[in-house]
């Protein structure tokens, strides 16, 4: 089969690398003119995510890259002393197998393992797509136009590919109360194997470097009372909204909401929005990852996510010999409680990591506390994270899909 993937950060490609190998010519088109690499942000594979990396035989240069924070360290923002969090204390907590990773880098590590393989289109994006009986017509801002059996976005919490089948983002997204800014800033303090911070109701900011850094990245979360209103490609005024949210704060806000702000080689700045749609998939046409099912950037473990998601479509699609009619609805099954479940947790866990009382910050501390001086299993029991809860990710069940799947190669799909 032809099949056209948008988007080449991670979804795309992992997708592309189990789609190449059940035997499809895969393209993957990508509107960025090269590789991203603007800095990124730190995130999280969980178990199922490690386990499909490790099958795509990448365990070792992901680990290679691992960002080696050891400690959390934060004060709150009426306090004199910061309370430290071990962070592989934290993550036996939450999962039995787990890496931290720096965006760009992951994505670099897909695109090598699957550059000779799949056709890369860099600085183009699709323009318009229109589905006949034996395909999907494709037309492209830059290159010409072409045909493809299968079309899928991959291509984030703002596809375009989702917007041009499904309609507008606003019918399916769903704020749930906060916003997230990350920025590139030099690594003034000095960090390296931790995360330097302070917390205060409805608010925290984090500082951290990584081993293989040589800058630092600047974190920002907040819960305002209302919804923001500016545009996501609004820079001037999205860091205006973040000057104002933690106007007052101590420690290195100031410098970081100044200089570092004024000068940061990359910025981000986005709300914490999960998408709820009640299918991914339309025709010849799917979504994978944060374009189909985002369940909240940063809290709901979006990255583990899109990597079983796209290791779950592809392999129903060979399984089905190319059938999309049937592939695709068994991947919506197969992969439907995890996201329900991630959309579920990630509504909690803003609350927990920007509490929104007092009462709630002390609880935040006291959970540091538990963490820090009690034996895993009994920490998780006695926070409540086992069953429904924050191992969530390592109770997700994924197919074995075997190798010897093969997709059909005619064009009728």
């Amino acid at each position: 089969m032809r099949i056209l993937i948008s988007g080449a950060s991670v979804a795309g490609p992992v997708l592309a690398y189990w789609l190449n190998s059940y035997g499809s010519a895969v393209t993957v088109v990508e509107r960025a003119p090269a590789l991203r690499k603007a800095g990124g942000h730190a995130v999280d594979l969980f178990r199922p995510a490690m386990d499909i990396i490790d099958k795509m035989g990448l365990i070792e240069p992901v680990q290679a890259r691992k960002t080696g924070t050891e400690w959390l360290s934060f004060r709150t923002e009426n306090g004199d002393r910061p309370h430290g969090l071990e962070v592989g204390k934290l993550m036996s907590v939450v999962s039995d197998r787990h890496v931290e990773i720096m965006r760009d880098d992951l994505g670099e590590i897909l695109y090598e393992a699957t550059r000779h393989d799949v056709e890369y289109l860099f600085g183009d994006s699709i323009a318009a797509m229109a589905e006949t009986a034996d395909g999907v017509d494709v037309t492209f801002e830059r290159g010409p136009a072409r045909r493809f059996d299968l079309v899928i976005g991959a291509d984030g919490l703002h596809s375009n590919v989702r917007r041009l089948v499904f309609g507008e983002e606003s019918r399916f997204s769903t704020w749930i109360g906060a916003y997230l800014a990350v920025m590139s800033i030099p690594n003034y303090l000095g960090l390296r194997d931790r995360m330097d911070g302070i917390t205060g109701v409805n608010r925290m900011v984090g500082v951290y470097g990584g081993a293989h850094m040589d800058d630092a990245r600047a974190v920002f979360m907040f819960r305002p009372a209302a919804e923001l209103d500016y545009h996501y490609r609004d820079v001037d005024r999205q860091k205006e909204l973040l000057r104002r949210q933690f106007a007052g704060m101590g420690w290195e806000v100031p410098r970081l909401l100044g200089e570092e702000l004024e000068r940061a080689s990359t910025f981000y700045f986005d709300s914490v929005t999960q998408l709820r749609m009640d299918t991914w998939s339309r025709g010849r046409v799917s979504l994978v990852g944060d374009a189909g099912y985002c369940p909240g950037p940063a809290v709901g473990g979006s990255t583990s996510l899109a990597v079983v998601g796209a290791y779950v479509l592809a392999g129903e699609l060979a399984e089905a010999r190319g059938d999309h009619t049937r592939a695709f609805p068994a991947y919506e099954r197969e992969i439907g409680d995890y996201v329900r479940r991630s959309r579920t947790f990630a509504v909690g866990a803003a609350k927990r990591l920007i509490p929104d009382t007092r009462l709630g910050l002390w609880g935040l501390i006291q959970g540091v506390r538990l963490v820090n001086h009690v034996p895993t299993p009994i920490a998780r029991a006695l926070v409540g994270l086992g069953g429904r809860g924050v191992r969530l990710h390592d109770e997700v069940a994924v197919k074995d899909y075997p190798r010897g799947s093969v997709v059909r190669t005619d064009a009728t799909g």
